[in-house]
């Protein structure tokens, strides 16, 4: 029979190894019950968390479990090395997995919430209110509050989660993109000492083309001169500004210019 199965030879090795502190009958328990170990982090696998962290983690309960383990109780080991895991296990994800920190009362409230609201739900046929998740926590109104608040906090969510309701649409769409004002702005602030280097007129009739949105044909009255000269103007001022912006650009070691 296999020692993990709590039989009698196996709480022989345990009454040995408090009497004698071997080491040596302390490893061979540890690796006797290293499957149960790994059983119980892999009900914790779907979590977010690496499994060979979980079994780490598990293992090391199990390490505790052995040193703590006394044999003179009567209880099979697995019974008690099953609750440690657990228990370690469980408080690993409370303390290490929230992606904003939250007090210790407010994680552990969190947590015991989960299985109070499926319980509830069951029996009243409905979700619960938040005054009866209180009273079956024993505890406020607004506890129950800020703990579901910051349970919101225990994962980050992934940019590449769907949203819900959309299978191809993910967090990430709906961060909204760079906001093309500041390329504008960009532009702007590069194109105003340029545009000083144009004589006054047609300065005059790039801010009016562009700035105020007039056309050629409302520019030409306004200035009384003809549409034609107004596009002649405006083609002649357009070439300027763009061979200043090239040579600028190469002159900063932009090769694309």
């Amino acid at each position: 029979m296999s020692p993990a199965s709590g039989s009698g030879g196996s709480l022989d090795r345990f009454a040995e190894l408090a009497r004698t502190g071997d080491p040596t009958i302390r490893g061979e328990l540890v690796e006797a019950h290293l499957g149960l170990a790994r059983h119980l982090a892999g009900r914790f696998a779907q979590r977010g968390e690496s499994y060979d962290d979980l079994v780490q983690v598990a293992s090391m309960a199990l390490v505790h479990a052995v040193d703590r383990f006394d044999p003179t109780l009567g209880a099979a080991f697995s019974t008690f090395a099953t609750r440690t895991i657990l228990g370690e296990l469980k408080r690993h994800f409370r303390d290490k997995t929230w992606a904003v920190r939250a007090p210790r009362r407010i994680q552990e409230l969190y947590i015991q919430l989960n299985n109070i609201v499926g319980q509830l739900s069951q029996e009243l046929g409905r979700s619960p209110t938040i005054t009866e998740l209180a009273t079956e926590a024993g505890t406020t109104d607004e506890s129950v509050l800020e703990a579901l608040e910051a349970g919101r906090s225990y994962r980050a969510a992934s940019l590449d989660a769907p949203v819900a309701g959309d299978e191809e649409e993910t967090l990430g769409d709906r961060i909204g993109s760079d906001d093309g004002a500041f390329a504008d702005a960009e532009r702007r602030a590069q194109l105003g000492p340029l545009l000083l280097r144009l004589p006054e007129r047609e300065q005059h009739i790039v801010t009016l083309r562009f700035a105020a949105g007039m056309t050629q044909s409302e520019i030409a009255a306004k200035l009384g001169i003809s549409q034609m000269h107004v596009s002649r103007l405006l083609a002649r001022s357009l070439a300027q500004l763009r061979s200043q912006i090239g040579h600028q650009a190469r002159a900063d070691g932009d090769p694309t210019a």
